[in-house]
């Protein structure tokens, strides 16, 4: 059952301090078993917390602006853009057992996001327009097991936002 925009809990956005939203972060539950082939890690919910919240005060690209989490993974950075005030969020991944996780999260936390399997390297792998959103986030794979998939996701951000970009990136 999808709860309505606009009913989330009472919390979020401008008004949530960092130490709050990394704590509500913390909620998030990682891989079951991380797929190495993928290079699935966790990202920590401190990291997750000062990257969204350095996206929103310093900048204003989260709370009613409409994000993408490209390879989110569990969801990390699209419950956080939830919980940040976000009018939209839509995380992407290969991997049907992390987008499960991911479901199960943002029931968990009573957020509103929606989640779509796609190739996030593969131009057509993923079916959404260009400039479709407006803040993408990331924590991309390093490319130490495909090379160039760091490079490859940081094309696919610049292709599908049409303000701001931010990579958790080596």
């Amino acid at each position: 059952r999808r709860r309505q925009r606009g009913r989330r809990r009472g919390r979020g956005g401008a008004a949530m301090k960092l130490k709050q939203l990394e704590s509500a972060l913390s909620a998030v539950q990682p891989f079951r078993e991380p797929k190495i082939e993928l290079e699935q890690y966790p990202t920590s919910a401190h990291l997750a917390a000062r990257l969204l919240y350095a996206a929103e005060a310093s900048f204003g690209d989260i709370e009613g602006r409409a994000v993408l989490d490209l390879g989110c993974g569990t969801g990390m950075l699209a419950m956080g853009a939830e919980m940040l005030g976000s009018a939209y969020t839509l995380g992407a991944d290969i991997d049907p057992d992390a987008l499960a996780i991911a479901r199960e999260n943002n029931d968990e936390l009573e957020a509103c996001a929606d989640f779509i399997r796609g190739n996030v390297l593969c131009e057509e792998g993923l079916p959404l327009p260009p400039a479709s959103f407006d803040t993408v986030l990331m924590n991309p794979p390093f490319g130490t097991r495909s090379k160039g998939a760091d490079v490859g996701f940081l094309e696919a951000g610049l292709r599908f936002s049409r303000n701001a970009v931010y990579s958790l990136h080596k």
